[in-house]
C-alpha cells in the first residue's frame, strides 16, 4: 500500500450538491503573455452549466468556450481554451485552480480578451474574489470522477499518474538544475482551507535568462516583478520580498496542475502524482484517464436515511458528459 493509500483511510469529505457563486464578481489586470489590459466578469450559473468563457470584445464572435479537457487548445508555458486561431482564452490555469478548490462548479464568465489576468502571478485575486462574492448551493447533485485503478503517462524524463485515494490529493515532485530551485516534493490534500492557505498564494516563476527569447517568441510581454519570481543569472530570486514560501516553486507547480485537472469537467477523487510535470504532462495524463472507462467510475453522494452520513454510489453518465473523450 502506498503512502497515499494509507493516507486516504480517514475518508474524504464530499458535498453531495453543485454550487455557484452568490452574487456577481469582477476582475481587472494584464495578460501575462499578451502584456494587454483585460477585464473579467464571474456570474452565477444555472446546474450542469459548468465553467464557461465567453468573449466579448470586438475581435471575437462570442462564442461559448467550455472549460473541459476536450477544449485545450495549447500547453505552451500555459493552458489555453478554444482555437488559437478563432475564439480562445489562455492562461485559465490558476483561474480554475481556484474555482475547483473553493468547490464552484458552475459560472458564466465574460472575458474582453484572450488571456486571464495574471494578477499577482498566484490565485490569490480569485479565492478572495469568490469569497467576498459568496458561495450558493443547487438543488442538482454533484457528480465525482472517483480514481479505481493506477493509470500513468512517461513523456521523456517526466512522468504522471494517477490512484485510488479516499480524497483528493496532489503530490509533485521537480527537479531543475538552478540551485535556486533543485529537487522539492509537496504533497497536499486540496481542500479550500488547504488551497487557500498552502497552494493559492505560490506564484508563477521564470528565468531572467529566458526573458529575450519569451519575448521573441510573443511570450512573456506582461511578465514584471509585480506578478512573477523571477531567478536572475547569479541563481538568486531577484524580487526585493524574496519567496512567500521557501518552496514556492513546486507549490505553484501544485497550483498549476489543480488548474489543469479541474478541465476534467468534475472534480476527482483520487491521487494525482507528478515527476518534472508541467501543463503539457497534466493534459496528457488527464486525456490518458479520460480515455480509460475502466480506471474510473462517475459518483455521487447519496443519503440511506434520516440522520445518516453520506456515502459514495456509482451512477450511470450520458454519453455526452464531458469526462468522455
Amino acid at each position: 500500500m502506498t503512502h497515499a493509500e494509507r493516507a486516504g483511510l480517514s475518508g474524504v469529505k464530499l458535498f453531495e450538491y453543485q454550487s455557484t457563486l452568490r452574487s456577481r464578481c469582477s476582475l481587472e489586470g494584464v495578460g501575462v503573455h499578451t502584456g494587454a489590459a483585460v477585464s473579467i466578469h464571474f456570474m452565477p450559473a444555472e446546474p450542469d452549466t459548468g465553467i464557461v468563457f465567453r468573449r466579448v470584445d470586438e475581435q471575437a464572435s462570442g462564442k461559448a468556450i467550455r472549460a473541459l479537457a476536450t477544449e485545450v487548445g495549447a500547453t505552451d508555458l500555459c493552458t489555453g481554451l478554444g482555437n488559437p486561431a478563432g475564439d480562445h482564452v489562455a492562461t485559465v490555469e490558476h483561474l480554475m485552480a481556484a474555482l475547483m478548490a473553493m468547490g464552484i462548479d458552475n459560472v458564466a464568465i465574460e472575458i474582453d480578451g484572450p488571456e486571464v489576468p495574471i494578477m499577482d502571478g498566484s490565485a490569490n485575486a480569485f479565492v478572495e474574489a469568490f469569497r467576498n462574492a459568496g458561495i450558493r448551493q443547487l438543488s442538482e447533485k454533484r457528480r465525482y470522477i472517483r480514481i479505481v485503478k493506477p493509470v500513468r503517462i512517461d513523456i521523456g524524463s517526466s512522468w504522471a499518474e494517477f490512484r485510488p485515494y479516499d480524497g483528493t490529493r496532489f503530490e509533485i515532485e521537480i527537479d531543475f538544475d538552478s540551485p535556486a530551485i533543485g529537487h522539492q516534493f509537496l504533497a497536499v490534500d486540496v481542500t479550500p482551507e488547504s488551497f487557500a492557505r498552502e497552494i493559492g498564494p505560490a506564484r508563477t516563476f521564470g528565468f531572467i535568462r529566458d526573458v529575450e527569447r519569451l519575448w521573441a517568441a510573443g511570450y512573456a510581454l506582461g511578465s514584471s516583478l509585480e506578478n512573477s519570481v523571477v531567478i536572475g543569472d547569479d541563481h538568486r530570486v531577484i524580487n526585493a520580498g524574496g519567496l512567500r514560501f521557501e518552496n514556492e516553486f513546486v507549490r505553484h507547480k501544485m497550483l498549476d496542475a489543480v488548474g489543469d485537472l479541474a478541465l476534467a469537467g468534475a472534480r476527482f477523487i483520487g491521487c494525482f502524482r507528478s515527476y518534472r510535470g508541467g501543463h503539457r504532462v497534466n493534459a496528457a495524463a488527464l486525456r490518458h484517464l479520460l480515455s480509460d472507462r475502466s480506471a474510473f467510475e462517475v459518483v455521487e453522494t447519496t443519503r440511506r436515511g434520516p440522520g445518516r452520513a453520506a456515502e459514495m454510489v456509482a451512477v450511470s453518465s450520458a454519453v455526452h458528459a464531458p469526462w468522455v473523450i
